[in-house]
């Protein structure tokens, strides 16, 4: 069976100088195969072609590789011999270099005077030059040196008992050994493109893929003006400049690259391999849909949908009608309907989700709706409970602690609205006949719980929601299984919300404004990072810390406190009692982020603000102006450096989420926009959603266009 064994899918155990230990360290690093092996990316290259500086030329701060010869070293121990430092003096022929290693006395073992060494770090004294805990590499003489020196190097990502340059040597006799054998993985895709968009100027890599007599050495054809793409110095302009690769001198070209500029191309060859490993998944997802699925039609007769629009009392904008079109579409036609919904916090989603679960009750089916948290589910039951019941619709909860009926009522022939958090998606939770599954908030929860909660029926209809607008790019990539819905205006009444960014010595006027506005019948929200614990050395502030200060401050309003680690109740009560006034100033963490709607609270400040990324920032926001009253968020940051100044001024001048989710985007990556387990981060080695957006894009294009080759 082993002869069988494709070559890339062979053990690192039978690569030569691999034994069973360096087996077990390999396996820290999740290397197993021949092809893991070869796909450990560097985590950075040393441009070894030339001397390069030398230790006269260091700068301050700047990291940096010298060479040089140790001409003296050992270790000097305190006088208890409970602490020690090793140092070794370096010498170019022109200056000198201290290199200082704290508690590791058995380096003194490891190098010898004499010895030529690369050094790699960061100076941090002029007088004398030193640098403490530097990477170091010894030079040997020999065959092997062709492979460490006079070239642009590899430094990887190791563990205890690995070398750089026993793995950087084993990594040179693998790609000698297997490079011709290193197949393409979609190359019906990546390949029958170049014609089209590149002509034939594409180069030899690309057109024979998997030639073994095509050197893995030779250095792959240049593409035109190799440095003009490159956007902003790490990134290319040209996205199918990726497609000029094969996938074995993208591998070569990752690990001993000719230009810097080639291991970059070759990073990006891996991460549109990955690309399309993404998009095809999930067009299978899509066609096993269309496929298999049998359509329960839902689109209703409108005979509660028509008694609900009249009793709102406010028509609903263009936007809203224009998606509910989109979704009565969707659920009248032969496929389940698969749908997202974007909304900018306080567009109205609420109300076209109501308007949607009417549609497949009409119809005689329940529905489940499932929200990120228990705050956000009572509101929605509160909400659906006074809009939908008078209808003679049955509303029940399901959350973790609370249930407004028990299991064996939900047998009942009668069609229900069924609204909950995680509790719908376990097992103790069945419903009969449901025809649809809304999901609020789904960058909250993970695709595993949406299909858990899908599976209670027999293919119902999806609409997922979201108030954390998403770039279109990724929004394509992330949910390219997901017909996309835009609410794209407000609803007319809303009253304005202005934005400051303040400094902590600007409190003293901010809690005068605050008291202020609460004289005049108003509410406010005050924001912290933490319940309790207060970090002094980061100027961090806790809720519960900061609690008896505030209730001093805005005395005589009444405070309270909203946490995550309240019980239920307690969380039902202070809300109670916020949204009925009786309390005026609500202290809390990021718990109140979604699903809070009190119209009279008009001011929130957000203290250590510089902690929260922008989509955040926007949606705690997103809890004020949802009256006809203007309305005040005050960002304070504890540490207003310059990256956090310019990041909160973003939201000092827009309310519009989708410049903010571009903007933090940018700032941060897809993770703050989508949460870990909806970023696809985690299946990506060398992809980057921040940087490769146009190569998510193109990816796309090539599945769901693809070319004959």
């Amino acid at each position: 069976m082993s002869d069988e064994v494709q070559p890339l899918a062979r053990s690192v155990a039978a690569l030569r100088g691999v034994g069973p230990r360096h087996v077990e360290f390999f396996a820290k690093l999740g290397i197993a195969t021949v092809e893991n092996l070869l796909l450990h990316q560097p985590s950075r290259y040393e441009d070894r072609r030339a001397k390069g500086c030398t230790i006269a030329q260091l700068k301050l701060n700047e990291p940096t590789t010298v060479l040089g010869k140790i001409v003296a070293q050992g270790v000097n121990y305190s006088s208890q011999r409970t602490k020690s430092v090793f140092e070794f003096i370096l010498d170019d022929g022109a200056a000198r270099l201290q290199c200082r290693w704290w508690n590791l006395p058995w380096l003194e073992g490891k190098f010898r005077v004499g010895d030529e060494v690369y050094v790699y770090g960061k100076l941090l004294a002029l007088k004398p030059r030193r640098m403490d805990h530097p990477e170091t590499e010894v030079v040997e003489a020999g065959d092997e040196a062709s492979v460490h020196l006079h070239r642009i190097v590899p430094v990887y990502p190791l563990t205890e008992g690995l070398s750089q340059r026993w793995l950087r040597l084993l990594l040179w006799r693998t790609l000698e050994e297997y490079g011709g054998q290193i197949p393409e993985r979609h190359p019906t895709l990546v390949f029958s493109s170049l014609s089209p968009i590149g002509g034939e100027g594409r180069g030899e890599g690309a057109k024979r893929p998997n030639t073994p007599n095509v050197s893995i050495w030779q250095q792959p054809p240049p593409h035109p003006n190799p440095l003009s793409q490159w956007g902003r110095g790490d990134q290319l302009a040209d996205s199918s400049a990726a497609l000029s690769l094969s996938r074995a001198a993208a591998i070569r070209s990752l690990h001993f690259p000719a230009e810097l500029p080639d291991a970059e191309l070759a990073r990006q060859r891996f991460a549109l391999d990955e690309f399309l490993d993404l998009q095809l998944a999930v067009r299978a997802r899509r066609e096993k849909l269309l496929a298999n699925a049998q359509s329960q039609p839902c689109k209703g007769d409108n005979h509660l949908i028509r008694p609900y629009l009249a009793a709102l009392g406010f028509p609903l904008t263009d936007s809203q009608t224009t998606v509910l079109r989109e979704i009565r579409a969707d659920l009248a036609c032969g496929t389940p309907m698969r749908r997202l919904l974007q909304g900018d916090v306080g567009s109205g989603k609420t109300i076209v989700a109501a308007c949607t679960a009417l549609m497949a009750l009409e119809s005689g089916h329940s529905v489940a709706l499932m929200a990120p948290t228990e705050i956000l589910a009572e509101q929605h039951f509160r909400n659906f409970t006074k809009w939908l019941e008078p209808l003679g619709v049955r509303v029940e909860l399901r959350t973790g602690s609370r249930k407004t009926a028990p299991i064996s009522h939900l047998q009942s022939p009668i069609s229900h609205l069924f609204i909950g958090t995680h509790a719908l998606v376990e097992d103790t939770f069945t419903v009969e006949r449901l025809g649809l599954v809304i999901i609020d908030e789904q960058h909250k929860f993970g695709v595993a719980q949406r299909e858990r909660l899908l599976r209670k029926g027999h293919y119902p209809h999806l609409l997922v929601m979201t108030a954390t607008p998403i770039p279109r790019t990724l929004g394509l990539t992330i949910y390219g299984d997901l017909d996309v819905s835009v609410i794209a205006h407000l609803p007319p009444g809303r009253g304005v919300i202005k934005t400051f960014v303040r400094g902590p010595e600007k409190l003293p006027k901010v809690w005068a404004f605050v008291r202020e506005r609460l004289t005049e019948g108003r509410q406010a929200y005050i924001v912290y990072p933490r319940v309790e614990d207060t970090d002094l050395k980061t100027g961090t502030k806790a809720v519960m810390a900061e609690f008896e200060k505030l209730a001093k401050e805005l005395a005589p309003h009444r405070v309270a406190l909203l946490h995550g680690r309240l019980s239920a109740e307690e969380k039902e009560k202070v809300m109670a009692d916020f949204r009925a006034n009786r309390v005026q100033a609500l202290l809390a963490t990021s718990v109140i982020e979604v699903g809070v709607d009190v119209a009279n609270a008009t001011v929130m400040v957000i203290e250590n603000a510089e902690q929260f990324g922008l989509a955040q920032l926007h949606q705690l926001r997103g809890r004020i102006g949802r009256g006809a009253h203007d309305s005040w968020c005050v960002l304070v940051a504890a540490k207003l450096t310059d990256d956090a100044r310019a990041r909160l001024k973003v939201l000092e001048e827009t309310t519009d989420g989708f410049a903010i989710a571009e903007a933090d985007l940018r700032l941060r990556g897809p993770g703050e926009l989508l949460g870990q387990a909806q970023s696809g981060a985690q299946q990506f080695r060398f992809a980057d959603l921040t940087r490769d957006l146009e190569l998510a894009k193109l990816a796309r294009e090539l599945v769901s266009q693809p070319r004959s080759g």
